[in-house]
């Protein structure tokens, strides 16, 4: 079996290239080997599954970074290098790191930072954030997604108190559970006094006798959590979906955050989108743009027949009504507008040759055309 290519060289970049540049190029080679431009062509067909699968794994973050390392043998499961998801829990290396991440310098629950409010308050828990990838298509008419994300939840075993089944946190004697104390310093301007996290409790104004065995007494337990996601008809590459409350667990009987998703649409090899417009170019010949001809474009509700007229123009441009994309939350779709471009014959034969030369010669363009032809005319929309 030949050995797959380097995919920074089927798309014609170099190991570094932005995500803009990968993108742009994906499109000008799917568009150029395209099966439905291409019929019955496996050597194009072929070409478009390399620079797919390519595209593929460059133009997400986390396999990228997986290639830059390793190469193809990253995503080769008898290499050693496999492997996916969070790594552990989002690379975290132990939870008293994540629990400091996420509540604010917690410290692992030994202590708290400053701030004058009550320290066992209840507080909401942060929210959290993911990216889910999608097609151009599932983008158009919305869809289900399941993702799995990581969050801190409440210990199921103690129901989030950090004390054994049986037993409860008491009120810590120090503090009377304030969570605070009150020191006083004698300065040269007096005493002054000053409210500082409780050393016994570690700020919590509960001390925890028999910790729980599940969680070590933390009361937080770190888990992967499957979650169903709508995407709904319309939505933009970039844009985000709250869902409230599937989020990090609040502290001291606090809410949920919520749940914040970045959507990323992947490129489509023959469609790019306007806003609620698809644009899409259309090659046809010169025949067909003289003499006019029943076109089948490619639409996102399949291939539709379109008529051009006579003496269309390379550059000119036609609107397929409701074909584009639906409004986001709403009842219609936008256009698509379709510009054609006439492509030039190669390799002809010499009876083509004479009889272009021919024609030439009867419509007096063998020696050129004039500008006003509107070859170099503006776009129209027709």
């Amino acid at each position: 079996m030949a050995e797959k290519r380097d995919y920074y060289e089927v798309l014609g970049l170099s190991k570094g290239a932005s995500d803009d540049e990968i993108k742009k190029s994906y499109r000008k080679l799917a568009k150029q080997y395209h099966p439905d431009l291409h019929p019955g062509d496996k050597e194009c067909e072929e070409k478009f599954k390399e620079c797919s699968e390519a595209y593929e794994v460059l133009s997400d973050p986390d396999k990228k970074a997986k290639y830059d390392q390793f190469g193809h043998a990253a995503f080769d499961p008898n290499s050693g290098f496999g492997g996916g998801g969070f790594g552990g829990f989002g690379g975290f290396d132990d939870l008293g790191d994540i629990l400091g991440n996420i509540f604010g310098g917690f410290g692992g629950f030994g202590g708290f930072g400053g701030g004058a409010q009550r320290r066992n308050a209840p507080q909401r828990g942060e929210n959290l954030r993911a990216n889910i990838t999608i097609t151009f298509e599932e983008a158009a008419f919305g869809c289900e997604k399941e993702i799995t994300v990581p969050r801190i939840e409440d210990c199921e075993e103690c129901g989030g108190t950090g004390a054994a089944k049986g037993t409860s946190p008491e009120t810590c004697s120090e503090c009377g559970g304030s969570g605070t104390v009150r020191v006083q310093q004698r300065t040269p301007f007096g005493v002054m006094a000053s409210t500082t996290p409780c050393s016994k409790c570690g700020g919590t104004g509960k001390i925890i006798k028999t910790p729980c065995s599940k969680c070590s007494g933390k009361g937080k337990v770190r888990k992967n959590k499957k979650i169903s996601v709508n995407i709904p008809a319309g939505i933009d590459d970039g844009q985000t979906i709250s869902l409230r409350g599937q989020g990090h667990a609040g502290i001291n009987g606090g809410g949920k955050g919520d749940l914040l998703i970045t959507v990323r649409v992947k490129a489509h090899p023959l469609f790019e989108r306007d806003g609620s417009s698809i644009l899409f170019e259309m090659p046809i010949s010169f025949v067909q743009a003289a003499l006019g001809a029943e076109l089948e474009i490619p639409t996102l509700d399949g291939k539709v027949k379109f008529t051009i007229p006579e003496a269309t123009q390379t550059g000119s441009v036609f609107r397929l009504r409701g074909k584009g994309i639906p409004y986001l939350n709403g009842s219609s779709r936008g256009d698509q507008y379709v510009t054609v471009y006439i492509v030039t014959p190669k390799n002809l034969s010499g009876e083509e040759k004479d009889l272009l030369r021919k024609f030439g010669e009867v419509s007096g363009t063998a020696e050129g055309v004039k500008s006003s032809s509107g070859i170099f005319g503006k776009k129209k929309k027709k």
